[in-house]
């Protein structure tokens, strides 16, 4: 099978219900944040060191991976269109969320509790995870008018909110178990 199909050429694309929409349409623009936050966080993985201590995360950060797989499904099969059918093929699962947070007060148990702002930074890995995280809420402002008007299930928000977070305490964590230090934010008044 060849990459290229050729379909969208003309600047449309399909959704999973077969209805073919413009590639800046809304949906699209969700699907496209989503993809972008889940390179984000391939791109953090590459920086991760191979180290035992990390090998949870490593394990989670691929786990959201394919749950912003399955998020995106989600996000391609609007609720108010699709068939039964292809709206279970394409549910989105609130285990995920439970998972995150679970992830989360794991992390947040090894962490000093965060008496200011903190600058994105540290270790590559770290740094990277701050930029997915930022990415992730830009996909989750552009799912909540999907939402709103009925078409994406409530867990795909809850989800990215979540997300966001998460990464945000990955990150401390990872900067932590390498004693990279944590810039406080200093406001200019």
């Amino acid at each position: 099978m060849k990459i290229y199909t050729r379909t969208g050429d003309e600047g449309t694309t399909s959704l999973y219900t077969g209805k073919r929409i413009p590639k800046d349409d809304p949906f699209v623009e969700a699907l496209g944040n989503v993809d972008e936050g889940n390179s984000a966080i391939g791109f953090a993985l590459s920086f991760l060191p191979q180290k035992k201590e990390f090998n949870k995360t490593r394990e989670q950060l691929i786990a959201i991976q394919h749950a912003l797989f399955d998020a995106g499904a989600a996000l391609a099969t609007p609720l108010t269109s699709a068939t039964e059918k292809k709206l279970a093929k394409t549910h989105f699962d609130q285990h995920a969320i439970a998972s995150l947070e679970s992830w989360i007060d794991e992390m947040e148990a090894q962490l000093n509790p965060l008496k200011h702002f903190i600058l994105p930074g540290g270790h590559n890995a770290g740094a990277s995870l701050h930029l997915a995280r930022s990415i992730i809420r830009r996909a989750e402002r552009t799912v909540i008018p999907l939402y709103l008007q009925g078409d994406v299930n409530a867990s795909v928000m809850v989800y990215l909110n979540r997300l966001s977070d998460y990464l945000f305490v990955a990150s401390r964590y990872i900067n932590h178990i390498l004693q990279e230090p944590e810039t406080i934010w200093k406001p200019a008044t």
